[in-house]
């Protein structure tokens, strides 16, 4: 892959765009870690914790990118990232499990440690669109997690006023994903007679997870709404009698 090429900048942005749609939420641990904090303090902790989990990150990024030339795991990887995608699009997150750290060196371990737990799918998802490309991977995270970090209230506002970004990011990793899948060594020989037909299945496979996380989403709400319907219903004074 040439260095500044069509193809360089395409996975750089893939990157960029997965970082950002993953690991938004993850910005909140960050504050929920610092909140007891002194003011003067929580500076200092979001500095020292966010570099920690950048640099687990990357290694654990670099670590996956080198352990996908494996023979079965591009394809294992591909699946795992289709459900990630798919899960984005109709889960929602909770991080009540994140505790306020008492100290500062315990708010930076809080941060490292669960930044590293909560961002296993960004790494997957950033290893994939690298394409074997470390420098990729790290350009992309030293964009993206300034960005994540310091503009983490800003963006998640973008995504609640805009949610077709959520379906975005959920197509740039479901692509990810599909290449993933037909790269893989044991499958790409079918498709070297037939671009075309790789193209076409890999469309398919973004369309398909942004039609069933669609679906999913709605029969979510749908089943939210009925519960909170019955709990008015039982709580109203005339079934309290």
């Amino acid at each position: 892959m040439e260095w500044l090429s069509m193809e360089f900048l395409t996975a750089l942005l893939s990157i960029v765009v997965i970082d950002l749609v993953l690991a938004g939420d993850n910005a909140i641990v960050i504050g929920l870690a610092a909140r007891n904090l002194p003011r003067e303090q929580q500076k200092r902790v979001i500095f020292l914790g966010t570099a920690g989990a950048v640099v687990v990150r990357i290694l654990f990024t670099l670590a996956v990118v080198w352990l996908l030339k494996v023979p079965g795991l591009l394809l294992a990887c591909g699946l795992i990232l289709l459900w990630i995608s798919l899960k984005l699009l109709y889960e929602e997150k909770d991080h009540g499990e994140v505790k306020a750290a008492k100290n500062m060196w315990a708010a930076v371990g809080t941060i490292v440690v669960a930044d590293t737990v909560m961002g296993l799918d960004n790494v997957l998802g950033v290893a994939g669109a690298a394409h074997d490309s470390f420098l990729l991977v790290i350009l992309g995270l030293l964009i993206s997690v300034p960005i994540v970090v310091w503009g983490s209230t800003l963006f998640l506002k973008v995504i609640e006023r805009f949610p077709w970004i959520i379906y975005l990011g959920s197509a740039v990793l479901a692509y990810t994903a599909a290449r993933m899948i037909t790269d893989e060594k044991f499958i790409a020989p079918l498709f070297e007679d037939n671009p075309l037909v790789k193209i076409l299945l890999e469309g398919l496979i973004v369309v398909v997870i942004l039609i069933v996380g669609k679906i999913l989403k709605g029969e979510r709400k749908k089943a939210a709404g009925c519960i909170i319907a019955d709990h008015a219903v039982s709580s109203s004074p005339k079934q309290r009698r």
